[in-house]
């Protein structure tokens, strides 16, 4: 299959934990980029919701420390709002 060059640009952190998750699984950033974009369009997406979820949970304090409890409050209020 023919190879087709995409750039992205996604934040340091971002960047970071795609190196350090492709380390972990010995592969290469751009291999593991591609699962995951063929898990997420694939019959195995919810995989992906899986680990972006566990993802979630185990950076959730960086993610507060960064943005602030208030910023998490105000979503989960209008995420209700939208029920």
């Amino acid at each position: 299959m023919a190879k087709t060059q995409l750039n992205v640009r996604v934040d340091e952190g971002t960047a970071r934990a795609a190196r350090e998750r492709a380390l972990a699984r010995g592969m290469s950033v751009n291999r593991y980029i591609e699962e995951l974009v063929r898990q997420d369009t694939g019959d195995t997406g919810h995989t992906f919701v899986e680990a972006a979820a566990d993802f979630m949970k185990q950076y959730e304090a960086v993610f507060a420390e960064e943005f602030g409890a208030d910023r998490r409050s105000t979503r989960d209020g209008a995420r209700e709002g939208r029920r």
